[in-house]
């Protein structure tokens, strides 16, 4: 008698296939959960110091557009890519080239914040969201 222990094999591969998706789906959960405290922490803090919003500006990928927006907030890095608007929602403020967007402005939806800001990009720099924050809150109303 021959059994089948192919198909066991994958019964068992399928199995833990989903056990280490689900723990990297909480560890997901877990890390936006930290950075929206820290991104809700930062709006507290800005507003007891009276840091000025600004209207924020979106760009293009590739840079040589500039679209207004209906945000107002805080920019947190110098290339002014990243921002945390006034509701405490963090924003990747780089969008497609369009018509409409130049005629009517951009509306970039708020993203995840991640706890390590470039974590992965091709230019190597990368840096802990606290960093970041902290730094905006420490240039006041100076540019970064």
């Amino acid at each position: 008698m021959v059994s089948d222990g192919g198909a066991d094999w994958r019964e068992t591969r399928q199995q833990a296939a989903l056990a280490h998706a689900a723990a990297a789906q909480r560890r997901r959960e877990a890390e936006q959960a930290e950075a929206a405290a820290l991104i809700s922490a930062f709006v507290a803090e800005a507003r007891r110091r009276g840091l000025a919003t600004t209207r924020l500006v979106a760009r293009s990928y590739d840079g040589r557009a500039r679209y207004r927006t209906s945000l107002h907030g805080w920019y947190i890095d110098r290339a002014r890519s990243r921002a945390v608007d006034v509701d405490g929602r963090f924003h990747l403020l780089t969008v497609p080239r369009s018509l409409r967007a130049r005629l009517l402005g951009a509306d970039p939806q708020p993203d995840p914040a991640p706890l390590i800001v470039g974590e992965g990009a091709r230019d190597g720099e990368s840096l802990p969201l606290r960093i970041m924050l902290q730094r905006r809150l420490d240039a006041a109303d100076a540019d970064l």
